[in-house]
């Protein structure tokens, strides 16, 4: 059962009840750990008990984490690992590390995290690479289009020992954050209800000439420009609403993400493209990682790696169980729930839109990005080296089987 679903019959009101006595971050870590259907009573006794466990001894050091729009409804829909991340650090910290989690966009939103990460207001932040771009721009590193094939490929970077080189260290010397972990996930075009009496979608040619809401990424605008998908900068307060009118065709965004944003009432047909990342990452100012004893720097590096294991077996799982991506559909998902049609591109129709857009055939289109990208490395060829470690692996590895490496470690 999903946390979404043990807590979805209690109030916002009920939450705030308990976080009153025993604090937010308690109540939050106490909901995402629970077992079973949730009452206000065992939450709170929940709440009681971690909350207990945690102050039971004086912290050497409070981290303050910023969570976007994170709460423990949808950290059980997308599994990005956040909770599971701030509960392990304290339990392995021996209570030398507390951390204050905050989300549901009360401190920081997924444009501003990054900002408030570096400026010292958060000491650690979850959002997406791709809106956190804006503020970090080298994480469009991770962004050229079909640098990788599937999600396998992704957490088989994640875990390799250069992406330290290629992305954590460069993210770091040139930002002042330190990369932790990430969700992995393709982005697709989540088309809106104008779409809902169309036949499935099954080439990119058939969305040729459509409106397209984007993100933050410079790169993602790039692909969506050769495809023909005309990138629309929409606030995303108001892309629900345009989803729902017809203002725009689409948004650009990967599948659990309208899932646990509550997009999936104004979707009609999640369409993979997969043509670049959608990664809800955690990272932590680098500063105040130096700060902690060398002990607890490197206990934050083992809760990161427990929390990339988590996030790639409970993510795969969600998609399937807690989402619906899957061909037939599973009853009772989100997708089921709002019809939502999976549209899945065949390997040769993805072929045609990676022959339309990626640096592979049209380096011309990234030749800009990709020299300042290099340069930001010291000198790599980022495309080249990441879009050949991706490929280390069989196409057909299945995403949880990719075996998990602390990266950190030659």
């Amino acid at each position: 059962m999903s946390t979404s679903n043990k807590i979805n019959h209690l109030t916002r009101r009920d939450l705030f009840k308990v976080a009153g006595q025993y604090g937010m971050s308690s109540t939050l870590m106490a909901a995402g750990a629970f077992g079973g259907a949730m009452s206000l009573a065992n939450l709170a006794s929940a709440a009681e008990s971690t909350y207990e466990k945690r102050f039971a001894k004086e912290p050497k050091h409070t981290l303050k984490f910023g969570a976007a729009g994170f709460n423990a409804r949808n950290l059980l829909i997308e599994r990005a690992g956040a909770l599971e991340f701030a509960r392990d650090l304290e339990s392995r910290s021996d209570g030398e590390i507390r951390v204050e989690f905050i989300g549901d966009n009360q401190i920081c939103g997924q444009v501003s995290c990054v900002e408030k990460c570096q400026q010292g207001i958060v000491d650690i932040y979850a959002a997406s690479t791709q809106n956190s771009a804006g503020g970090a721009p080298y994480l469009n590193v991770l962004d050229y289009a079909y640098q990788f094939r599937n999600r396998a490929d992704q957490y088989h970077f994640l875990y390799h020992p250069d992406s330290q080189r290629l992305l954590r260290d460069p993210y770091e010397k040139r930002h002042g954050l330190k990369f932790l972990f990430s969700h992995a996930e393709l982005r697709g075009i989540q088309l809106g209800l104008k779409w809902e009496d169309k036949e499935t979608v099954t080439s990119v040619e058939q969305l040729a000439g459509t409106k397209n809401r984007v993100t933050g990424t410079q790169l993602g605008r790039i692909a969506m420009t050769a495809m023909n998908l005309n990138p629309v900068p929409v606030a995303w307060e108001e892309t629900l609403d345009a989803l729902k009118t017809g203002l725009i065709d689409g948004a650009e965004t990967w599948s659990s993400a309208v899932a646990y944003a509550n997009m999936a009432p104004v979707v009609s047909q999640s369409v993979y493209l997969d043509f670049f990342c959608g990664t809800e990452h955690t990272a932590m100012n680098a500063g105040v990682f130096d700060g902690l004893s060398g002990e607890l720097q490197d206990v934050v590096m083992e809760s990161s790696y427990w929390a990339q294991t988590h996030v790639q077996a409970a993510n795969e799982a969600a998609l399937v169980k807690t989402v619906g991506v899957s061909d037939p559909i599973l009853p009772d998902t989100i997708f089921a729930k709002n019809n939502v049609r999976n549209a899945f591109l065949s390997k040769e129709e993805k072929r045609k839109a990676e022959e339309m857009c990626s640096p592979e055939f049209q380096p011309q289109l990234w030749e800009e990005w990709r020299e300042r990208l290099n340069g930001w490395s010291g000198g790599q060829d980022t495309y080249q080296d990441i879009y050949n470690i991706s490929r280390e692996i069989d196409e057909d590895t299945l995403p949880e089987n990719v075996e998990p490496r602390r990266w950190w470690k030659a």
